[in-house]
């Protein structure tokens, strides 16, 4: 009996082998997802992905936060993300047009422009008009960046052509002079400067009106992991989303 149970002994064990390595090789759900976001939107992002987190148990938010030009540039050259947010619509049509997108993004905030300036406005700058004083130091976003567009907006409504002694990619990096004191105003959204705090004062100014941003979000063709994405999507256009953004300047679309 023996050497009849020892065979039977080892197909059993070698069919259990078999059997669990065949479970270890099945491929798992990705559970993170990769965000590509404004650099306006750290703050609320941020907030939001660890509400996320918290709401999925197992799930993981990975964000990189920059200019919106600089982030359709990354990935139109393969760079992997699985969501994509835009301060503008311009760039979201960019990634739209290089067939990056698996669907028609959603619109989620819009931003306005403001003047920021030192604590105290020791320069008294009151109006956009003021930003062309000879010898002030005024800093603006590149023409390409969301910010940069809507600066120039402003300007041609205005008639006031600005003289910024530099153009920087994203709209944190003006902020950064002005807090800094590399700078004496800068133009950047209204959500910066709330978020500063008492680092900075604001200058709001009635023609930014006329180049208000709006924000949309979209999942991106080459997810890992779509199904988390939407429901990332989901949870910024959702009521809590929306009250997280607004907590943070941001007005609806």
């Amino acid at each position: 009996m023996k050497s009849l149970c020892r065979p039977a002994l080892a197909a059993v064990l070698s069919l259990a082998l078999v059997s669990g390595c065949g479970s270890s090789t099945t491929p798992s759900t990705p559970s993170k997802i990769i965000v590509f976001a404004a650099a306006s939107l750290k703050k609320s992002f941020t907030e939001i992905g660890d509400q996320f987190k918290t709401d999925n148990a197992g799930a993981d938010v990975e964000f990189s936060f920059a200019g919106s030009s600089d982030l359709v540039t990354q990935l139109s050259q393969g760079a992997p993300a699985d969501v994509f947010a835009s301060a503008d619509t311009t760039n979201m049509n960019k990634a739209a047009e290089g067939g990056l997108l698996a669907g028609n993004p959603v619109n989620f905030a819009s931003n306005t422009l403001t003047i920021a300036v030192a604590p105290g406005n020791p320069k008294k700058i009151t109006s956009f008009r003021d930003l062309a004083q000879p010898g002030l130091s005024v800093v603006v976003c590149a023409p390409q960046v969301p910010c940069g567009s809507a600066t120039q907006k402003v300007e041609q409504a205005t008639g006031v052509k600005l003289a910024p002694v530099s153009e920087e990619s994203s709209v944190t990096d003006v902020l950064n002079k002005v807090m800094t004191g590399q700078a004496d105003a800068g133009l950047v959204y209204g959500s910066d400067v709330l978020a500063a705090g008492s680092k900075v004062s604001s200058v709001p100014f009635p023609e930014s009106a006329a180049a208000v941003n709006t924000y949309p979000i979209a999942v991106l063709k080459e997810s890992k992991n779509a199904d988390l994405a939407r429901e990332f999507v989901d949870a910024v256009t959702g009521a809590a989303g929306q009250k997280v953004l607004a907590a943070n300047g941001f007005a609806k679309p």
